[in-house]
């Protein structure tokens, strides 16, 4: 293919095989793509399509057992394949940056957040130690981390995944790199956070002349930014385009399907009845402060995670907790699930106190309360086959063993996942797949609560919209309380009945999902909604058939 004269980056007819036994012969198939100076490439397509081993491949990253075995790659005219250690060592991180999709897996856990950030302006830099001190400190407000001073002491598992992810983008940005690869940057998220992160991005390109290579599910951000759009399914390229072209005129049968299962945001009419029946959950003035622990939590007070919460959830109702990190959403969940015990309040489960509950007791009240957590890849015990896993449950509350299992495999169908699954190890799936296996393991014991911590948030677009549709049928179907936290607007207008807003550990708005929509009260909330990506594109007056 011709690479235009301003190309920074050129990928051309690049192949990289994958081991003996997998789906396919190809982990990416003749992929080619540029991308220029100023420009932003967006690279989007569900998992398994090969956009981040494209995005490893120009690294120079891949593990030995993904080799490439054709093709070509170019930076700014250089043979990227034909590259010594060396000469790579001193390309990255300084001439090429990379945001990662798993920041917990990228950041060292025994260096502090501020040393980490510092190496990368050490080693490819000539500034002084207090100017990269200085440059550090900036770029943790550049990406709205609170208390920039605190967090450089802090160790990763310190910090929440979103706030990991922060680390990682600043880190990233340290250099100014003339070409930015960027993996899922903004998946964890929230609305607010995400916009000032693309603007940053937005920024870098426009100051410097950067190359944005930009990989993402999210069709919302690359309406935002994307200058092209390159559309991958299983290794193979099958559509590029610029950005106004292929989001409105897509030619591919499979660039038309991701398109229409972008969630538009349309508010769900409420559950008939819901309400009108006693509620199954009752928290009153429910609070939790966590103790000072060093400078990262400040000094003295310690940290407010909640403070003085209401709410109500009843039987087959779906109440969507909305907010930025830290908002307190997650803190909430886990006193509910009494992972957390709350310090003040009542939580009451269908007219059992939950603060009260220990031992027997507590085990049953949590058969009847499931979560699936945002991180797939920490939930699940690499060592345990999924299907064991989705059965364990259904087995210590006294279930048989093979209906365990058949149900197991009953919910594998669920979730689109094939029977032979259930003998697989959790590293041989993509963490979409893993996603759904935990939703499958929330699901087997039948609860009166299930609460979806983030659980869709890092799945493609086609695979949320079928998970969102598999919660709204089980709901249905079995008649539980589903708590949807999320930062993702659209999806819980589509699968919420009510809103419950949160701000600081305080619920800030709460009512019928339309009237929080339609007719916000808070300023905060008009906030969270004027950040929804791509709302010129896909906003809520354009055709849309909400999840039922």
């Amino acid at each position: 293919m011709s690479t235009p004269p301003t190309a920074l980056l050129s990928v051309e007819a690049l192949s990289v095989g994958l081991p003996p036994g997998a789906d396919r012969a190809m982990a990416i198939e003749t992929v080619s793509l540029t991308v220029g100076a100023g420009e932003i490439l967006c690279v989007v397509g569900e998992s398994g399509s090969g956009k981040s081993v494209t995005a490893q491949a120009v690294m120079g990253l891949l593990p030995p057992q993904l080799p490439i075995t054709g093709g070509r790659m170019t930076f700014e005219g250089r043979d990227l394949l034909a590259l010594g250690a060396e000469e790579r060592l001193a390309i990255n991180g300084a001439a090429i940056g990379m945001i990662f999709q798993e920041p917990l897996a990228s950041l060292n856990p025994v260096y502090r957040i501020g040393a980490q950030i510092d190496e990368a302006l050490r080693l490819h830099s000539r500034m002084t130690a207090p100017q990269r001190q200085a440059r550090t400190l900036e770029l943790l407000d550049q990406v709205r981390l609170p208390d920039p001073k605190a967090i450089v002491t802090a160790y990763p598992h310190q910090l929440s995944g979103g706030q990991c992810q922060r680390v990682m983008i600043a880190t990233a940005l340290a250099l100014d790199p003339k070409l930015l690869i960027a993996d899922e940057p903004t998946t964890a998220l929230d609305v607010t956070t995400q916009a000032r992160i693309l603007a940053l991005i937005g920024d870098l390109k426009t100051r410097t002349g950067a190359g944005i290579l930009f990989i993402t599910h999210d069709f919302g951000v690359v309406a935002d930014i994307a200058d092209r759009v390159v559309v991958m399914e299983k290794g193979r390229v099958v559509e590029t385009g610029t950005a106004a072209d292929l989001l409105s005129r897509p030619q591919h049968p499979y660039t038309r399907s991701l398109l229409a299962a972008v969630p538009r945001g349309r508010p769900r009419a409420p559950s008939a009845g819901k309400t009108e029946i006693a509620p199954l959950l009752v928290a009153e003035g429910v609070s939790k402060v966590y103790a000072a622990r060093g400078r990262l939590f400040g000094t003295g007070q310690g940290v407010r995670a909640l403070d003085g919460v209401d709410l109500t959830l009843h039987r087959g109702e779906t109440v969507g907790l909305v907010g930025e990190s830290g908002s307190g959403k997650s803190t909430l969940a886990r006193c509910v699930l009494r992972l957390e015990q709350a310090d003040a309040g009542r939580l009451d489960l269908d007219g059992t106190d939950l603060n009260a509950m220990a031992g027997s007791g507590l085990r049953q009240i949590r058969r009847r309360i499931q979560i699936v957590f945002q991180d797939p890849y920490t939930a699940l015990n690499p060592r345990q086959k999924i299907g064991d896993a989705i059965a364990e449950g259904p087995v210590i509350h006294g279930l048989d063993r093979q209906a365990a299992r058949d149900r197991a495999a009953d919910l594998l169908d669920l979730v689109g996942l094939p029977p032979q699954a259930a003998q697989r190890y959790p590293h041989e799936f993509s963490g979409g797949q893993r996603q759904r296996i935990c939703i499958a393991r929330a699901l087997a014991l039948e609860p009166d609560i299930l609460v979806a911590d983030e659980a869709v948030s890092a799945l493609d677009v086609s695979v949320q919209a079928q998970i969102v549709r598999l919660l709204a049928a089980m709901r249905d179907r079995l008649d539980f309380a589903l708590l949807f936290i999320t930062h993702d607007l659209r999806l819980a207008a589509e699968l919420c009945d009510r809103i419950v807003v949160m701000r600081n550990g305080r619920i800030v708005e709460a009512g019928p999902t339309a009237a929080v929509f339609e007719r916000p009260q808070a300023d905060y909330t008009r906030t969270l909604l004027a950040a929804i990506p791509g709302q010129h594109v896909f906003g809520t007056d354009a055709a849309s058939s909400p999840v039922p």
